[in-house]
């Protein structure tokens, strides 16, 4: 703007409603390359440290460093640590996609209705048969084992992931 209108900076810092303090603002900072640098060699030779161990490791060596822009580096560097995923969504991922029913008995959807008693203890009703005051997962199996001698097996079981349905048991 100054060069192609040949005006001041403080005419044309007039002009954007820009402080000319902040247009001649240079940093006091020092260069931080060295800090990041250790943060950086240190993840590598100790690739589980997360970036609080690191920070007590720089403070010892004899950095002056506040914990935040310790966290800041150290998400920067991209060295935050992953979290590690459930087993039971890594069951879930190998398992087939939803099969279609073709016919009667094909697929199976089961789910909990939940209710309360007048005497205020929770009554939980697996809908395909048996109602209890508490499910485990080797109770769902032996319920389905009990309906399946009667009716047949089927294809395919749809069910969500409540506790009860995404123990061993029902893996097996």
């Amino acid at each position: 703007m100054r060069s192609d209108w040949a005006v001041s900076i403080r005419r044309a810092c007039a002009a954007i409603l820009l402080d000319p303090k902040t247009y001649r603002y240079t940093s006091r900072r020092p260069d931080q390359a060295a800090l990041e640098q250790r943060i950086k060699e240190i993840c590598q030779t100790r690739v589980r440290f997360g970036y609080r161990r690191v920070h007590v490791l720089l403070t010892r060596e004899g950095w002056t460093i506040n914990m935040k822009k310790t966290y800041r580096f150290y998400r920067e560097l991209g060295m935050q640590l992953r979290n590690k995923t459930p087993k039971r969504r890594v069951k879930a991922k190998l398992r087939d996609d939803r099969a279609e029913a073709v016919r009667p008995g094909d697929v199976w959807a089961m789910d909990f209705v939940h209710d309360q008693l007048a005497t205020g203890r929770k009554l939980r009703v697996l809908t395909v048969v048996d109602p209890r005051f508490s499910y485990r997962g080797e109770d769902v199996v032996a319920t389905l084992e009990r309906v399946c001698g009667q009716i047949g097996y089927p294809k395919t079981i749809r069910v969500d992931q409540g506790s009860e349905f995404i123990s061993q048991d029902m893996d097996l």
